[in-house]
């Protein structure tokens, strides 16, 4: 077996460590996320340093860049001003609205009216959530975590969650992956779909050790 191609961390700068990580670590959810200011200005940005945490208490955790220049993003400053936001997930249908979302509008631009998207009013926040959706979660700033001189993560409560008609079945609880037809971030401007899909069933250890004899007793 060949040796591994390694990299000490340390060593490297933080535009090579962010190539190999997000290179590596995919496909990564991607968060749109809705915020509003102080001012009642609404934000919309995507963004794939993201993921669901914790389930007691609901958590999901944004990683938020600065701006090259050195200031915080509007997400960044709206959420510590509103203590709110509102992740939605990106189905395949909304990728081209989406990345217009990513577009680096002047501040005060409505992100949402240039990508078409239709915004309807927070129910436990009071930032909006998009109609065309398939799913949005209100969240409740929890902690914010300074990580550095780049970037700053957000950890949010779930207080609501809407979901479009299909997507969930009310007396169950199962979210039908097909019907949410999720996007996924690769590495550079990669995106993946997430419709080739297959169960693999987490075994008790009698369930292992019986497999293991019948594979052994094959060989």
């Amino acid at each position: 077996m060949s040796l591994p191609i390694s990299f000490a961390f340390s060593a490297l700068t933080p535009r090579e460590r962010y190539k190999l990580l997000i290179g590596a670590v995919v496909p990564r959810p991607i968060a749109l996320v809705t915020t509003i200011s102080k001012d009642g200005i609404v934000n919309a940005a995507p963004f794939s340093f993201f993921n669901c945490l914790s389930a007691d208490p609901a958590i999901l955790a944004l990683g938020v860049e600065y701006r090259p220049t050195g200031p915080q993003k509007d997400t960044g400053c709206n959420v510590r001003e509103t203590l709110a936001f509102t992740v939605h997930i990106v189905s395949d249908a909304m990728a081209e609205a989406m990345n217009a979302c990513a577009v680096p509008f002047e501040p005060g631009i409505d992100e949402l009216a240039q990508a078409g998207f239709t915004a309807r009013p927070g129910t436990s926040v009071p930032c909006p959530y998009i109609a065309e959706a398939p799913a949005a979660f209100e969240c409740r700033q929890h902690t914010t975590l300074g990580i550095g001189n780049s970037r700053e993560i957000i950890l949010g409560e779930v207080l609501h969650a809407h979901f479009a008609p299909g997507i969930v079945n009310p007396a169950t609880l199962h979210v039908d992956p097909e019907a949410l037809d999720a996007l996924g971030r690769m590495g550079g401007q990669g995106y993946a779909r997430t419709r080739d899909r297959f169960d693999l069933p987490t075994m008790t250890v009698a369930q292992w050790e019986a497999g293991a004899i019948a594979t052994r007793s094959k060989g």
